[in-house]
Formats: C-alpha cells, sequence, structure tokens
C-alpha cells in the first residue's frame, strides 16, 4: 500500500487554511475558526479516505506574518557569489536561532511544506495584492514543491479574483483555483483535487481514486437524504386518526395530530443534519428562522403558508391553516360537533367510503384525521430548502444559512405526487408498516424530491 499524498495548507495570516480543510473534510470540529489572526498557532494534520484507504494527508499550518523581513533574513544567509539553492536555502535558515525565535510560526510552515509532496497556498480573494503576499510565495518557491493558490471567500461581493490571478500569472503560477470555504461550488471540490493531480503525476492516481469516491459519496449522501424526506412525508400522508365527534375529543386529537406532525419533521432536520456533519447551531436562517436546529417559524401558522408561497387547496382557508383535514368516511354524514371547530373544516378528504371498517365507523358517527395537502406540501417546500442549503454550505461557514430552493415552487401548488395520494389509503403506512408498495413509494417520492422543474 503506497504512502498517502502529504499536503501542507500554507498562506497569510486568517485566509482561511483552516476553513479549507474543515471543508474538505466535512468536519466542523477540525480545529478552530475564528475571524482573529493567528489562530492556528501548530501544525495539525488530518487524512482523507476512499474505500477504507487513507489516500491524501492535509497539514493545516500557521499563517505567514512577516513574510518581508523574513525574505531579507534568507537572503542574508547566502553570501556574496555562493550558489545555494531554494531548499538549502531554506535548511539553512531552519539551522538558526531565528527559526525558534522571531520567525518560529514561519519555521513550521517551512518545515512542514519541505516535508510535503506539494502545498496548497490559500488567498483571501477580498484582500489586495501586496508585496507581502509576493514575499510569502518568493520564499515558499525555495522548498521546491508544487505551489497550488486557492482562492477563498470568491463569492463575497469585494473579492477580487481577477487581480489575483493576474498577479500569480506574473509569478508564473497559472494553475489557480476557486474554492469558497463557506459556500463551495457543488463540484469545487473536484476541481481542486484534478487541478493539484496535474501538478503531482505521481500522485494522480490517487488523487483520481479520491475524486472518484466522494463523488460516489456524494450521490449516496444525496439520495439518502431525498429518502429522509419522502419517508417522512408518506408516513405523514398515511397518517390517520380515528376520533369520536365531540369538541373536546375533536379538539384534542387536532392539537396532539399537530404536535405529532412537529416532532416528526423536527426528527427529519436532525437526521439530515446528522447526514450531512452539521451540527445543530450550524444551521441558521434569517429568510425562515431556523435556530440550533429548529424551525422558528411553526408550520402551522397561515404566515408560514404565506411566506413560502404554499397554495391553499379546495378546502376552506381556515382548515388549511390548521392543517388537519376531516374525513366524513361517508356520504351524507355531517361534521357535526365539528362544524363548530372553523378550523377543521378544509381539506377534506376525497373518496368517500372506500373501506367496510372506516364506514362503518363513519355511520357511528366517529371522524378520521389527516395531515391536511397544503401542510404536506409546506414540509416538502421546506425539507427541500434545507437540503439545497446543505449542499452548498461548509463546514466552515460561520454566516446564517440561506435557505432557497427555487426548485421547490413546483411543490408550493397543485395535486399531491401520486407517492403521497396512494399513502392516503395506507394508513399502516405511517408506522413503518407495509409491503414492497410502500417502499416502492418513498423511492417514487424520493427521485421526485430529486428532479428539477
Amino acid at each position: 500500500m503506497a504512502a498517502p499524498l502529504r499536503i501542507a495548507v500554507v498562506g497569510h495570516t486568517n485566509t482561511g487554511k483552516t476553513s479549507l480543510l474543515r471543508t474538505l473534510a466535512h468536519d466542523v470540529d477540525f480545529g478552530e475558526v475564528s475571524d482573529c489572526a493567528g489562530t492556528t498557532r501548530h501544525v495539525e494534520g488530518l487524512r482523507l479516505f476512499a474505500d477504507g484507504e487513507a489516500l491524501v494527508e492535509l497539514f493545516d499550518t500557521p499563517g505567514m506574518e512577516d513574510a518581508i523581513a523574513l525574505l531579507e533574513r534568507l537572503d542574508g544567509l547566502v553570501a556574496a557569489g555562493e550558489r545555494v539553492d531554494g531548499p538549502a536555502r531554506v535548511e539553512r535558515f531552519l539551522a538558526t536561532s531565528d527559526a525558534a525565535g522571531r520567525f518560529e510560526q514561519e519555521a513550521k510552515v517551512l518545515r512542514q511544506l519541505l516535508a510535503s509532496d506539494a502545498g496548497l497556498y490559500v488567498i483571501d480573494a477580498r484582500d489586495p495584492v501586496l508585496p507581502k503576499h509576493r514575499d510569502e510565495l518568493d520564499i515558499l518557491a525555495g522548498c521546491a514543491r508544487p505551489l497550488l493558490p486557492v482562492l477563498n471567500f470568491v463569492r463575497a461581493a469585494d473579492a477580487r479574483p481577477q487581480d489575483w490571478r493576474a498577479a500569480l500569472a506574473r509569478l508564473g503560477l497559472h494553475a489557480v483555483v476557486s474554492f469558497d470555504t463557506v459556500a463551495p461550488e457543488i463540484d469545487g471540490e473536484r476541481e481542486l483535487f484534478e487541478v493539484l493531480a496535474t501538478l503531482l503525476h505521481d500522485g494522480r492516481p490517487a488523487l483520481q481514486r479520491l475524486i472518484a469516491a466522494r463523488t460516489r459519496e456524494a450521490e449516496v449522501r444525496r439520495l439518502a437524504a431525498r429518502r429522509l424526506v419522502a419517508t417522512m412525508l408518506v408516513e405523514l400522508a398515511a397518517r390517520r386518526e380515528t376520533v369520536a365527534p365531540t369538541e373536546a375529543a375533536m379538539a384534542a386529537a387536532t392539537a396532539a395530530l399537530r404536535d405529532a406532525v412537529r416532532a416528526r419533521e423536527q426528527a427529519c432536520v436532525d437526521a439530515l443534519l446528522r447526514l450531512y456533519r452539521f451540527r445543530p447551531d450550524d444551521v441558521r436562517s434569517a429568510g425562515l428562522p431556523l435556530g440550533a436546529g429548529r424551525w422558528e417559524a411553526d408550520l402551522f401558522n397561515p404566515e408560514t403558508l404565506r411566506q413560502l408561497g404554499v397554495k391553499l387547496g379546495t378546502g376552506a382557508a381556515a382548515g388549511a391553516a390548521a392543517g388537519v383535514g376531516v374525513d366524513l368516511l361517508a356520504g351524507g354524514l355531517t361534521l357535526g360537533a365539528a362544524a363548530a371547530l372553523g378550523a377543521l373544516a378544509g381539506g377534506l378528504w376525497q373518496t368517500v367510503g372506500e373501506y367496510g371498517q372506516r364506514l362503518i365507523a363513519g355511520v357511528r358517527g366517529q371522524r378520521e384525521l389527516t395531515v391536511d395537502d397544503a401542510i404536506l406540501r409546506l414540509l416538502a417546500v421546506r425539507q427541500r430548502m434545507l437540503l439545497a442549503a446543505l449542499e452548498g454550505r461548509g463546514h466552515a461557514a460561520q454566516a446564517p444559512l440561506a435557505l432557497e430552493d427555487p426548485e421547490a415552487r413546483r411543490w408550493r401548488q397543485g395535486s399531491l405526487p401520486d407517492p403521497l395520494q396512494r399513502a392516503r389509503a395506507h394508513p399502516e403506512w405511517a408506522t413503518g408498516v407495509g409491503d414492497g408498495a410502500r417502499e416502492a413509494a418513498i423511492g417514487t417520492l424520493a427521485e421526485a424530491l430529486g428532479q428539477r422543474a
């Protein structure tokens, strides 16, 4: 088994080196991320695996703080007329007392780069190109290791990636990658490793294996996420609560059903955060509040429906807002006491008297409560928005999560997808009971959740 590729992550202080490792490792707990300069003081490493084999080792290094003075010190170590190549000059410096004193942090960077196969030079694309950056690159080039500049924070309004690309080209660095650690492109990780592979001929097979493995992992994760949402929707569409037609019984059953729906949605959110390896407090939104992993906009509040543009069905607005439909079970039965609960009067079940037992229950005056179509649509929209946000969020992100998914618009109105219509006729699906038809419905719905409009 070949040794893993060793990649040093280097650069000026506070450019997002630790953030890059967090995002590549999908690990919000790696290192410490802060806006304060010099947060990383020691070299830390992590491994990236494919099929159980470690293929790449990434090393987080301290930020370089005084490159101008260090370059002068390096130049002073070479006597007039003496011919010393870059690595020899760096080694000469590392043997001096300054490497353990004034330039201790820079010495750690240089030792790690010398011990690595290549380096990723992380740049905050919001910064102007300054002489200190050119001096840093001059010093790092002395280690004679392939160096790939990585432009971070390129999605910021004040980013200047073109200035940086032009400056790097003048220094002979034409292979440059844009990788925003806060909001990476879906294929950003693949591009980074592919460009790195062009600089490391011997490391190309390992990097190609890593790319292939991570592509598979991402697709498996997306499929698992959609199945989590589809399972929740199918179970809630299938759920039925039989209740006596008295005001007290109907009110209690309605409240209990609402609580059950809220709890089921929260369980889905928790599972999605675990799947994408985020903590509950890593996901926040100003547009539609999701704080500490919990929706702050109540699922059954009419304003929540309005905010997300969910259209009401044929039922009364009060019924849709309540989120609970009353199933008449048989033609000719009146709502009785339920009529007094105006919030329960919408979203009536359209297929009446399908099963004998339910028909008998209806004749006896009992009622069945179901989750309203509008609420099911709202659940689908909210979870699709969360999925889209998690897909585009880096594990170093500190800012609030933007919950937006333009593809969710087709879930806001119209009839429910066929798998949910079928679930209405199978109350046993709500508890996970059912033959292959339940799993087929979940699979079909999961596929629909991933389709573009």
